[in-house]
């Protein structure tokens, strides 16, 4: 009997272990770290309108190069909620630079955890960390009462993190539910 009392901890702490290291999912799919953004983000059902609009702009080898770069990634709700004919206007392909543009604006250059943009935070004056988009205009982020973090355009949009720190091999993917643009 002391056995199998034993036993019973050996499974629970073996269980516990094994689940801490599952990898997050997005979209429906397990999201890998062996993989890039790109190969990630295109198995996701929620980007979709994402991915179709990183192919539009000629991004595809921006998230499939070496990086590291942090991706904020809208959701296809947060294109859905963008104003009427916004996306339609964008994915002409006489609109591609400002397409491209707001793509752009949506990632940064390094790998941001959300530990390493909550040191930021913490580190900082204001309670704010402020990172260079690719764009080259600034994002702020916030954390938001303790819960998660946001991301903030310089315009205002703010884009709450509903998953964190998918770890790919070339940067941090962090799924938002608004898509971050400037005013043109």
């Amino acid at each position: 009997m002391k056995r199998n009392l034993l036993f019973v901890p050996v499974i629970l702490i073996t269980t516990v272990l094994f689940a801490a290291d599952k990898n997050p999912v997005v979209g429906g799919q397990e999201m890998l770290p062996t993989n890039t953004i790109l190969a990630n983000l295109s198995k996701s059902a929620d980007h979709t309108t994402f991915m179709s609009a990183i192919k539009a702009a000629g991004l595809e080898e921006e998230l499939k190069a070496a990086g590291p770069i942090t991706v904020f990634a809208p959701t296809n709700q947060a294109f859905a909620d963008m104003p009427k004919g916004t996306m339609e206007k964008l994915m002409k392909p006489e609109n591609k630079e400002q397409l491209k543009k707001m793509l752009l604006y949506n990632m940064a250059s390094g790998k941001w955890t959300t530990d390493d943009l909550k040191k930021k935070i913490k580190e900082s004056k204001d309670a704010t960390a402020e990172i260079a988009s690719l764009q080259g205009d600034k994002l702020t982020l916030k954390d938001h009462s303790g819960m998660h973090l946001m991301v903030q355009s310089e315009d205002d949009d703010i884009g709450m993190f509903n998953v964190s720190d998918v770890l790919c091999s070339n940067g941090v993917v962090h799924v938002i539910d608004n898509v971050m643009m400037l005013k043109q």
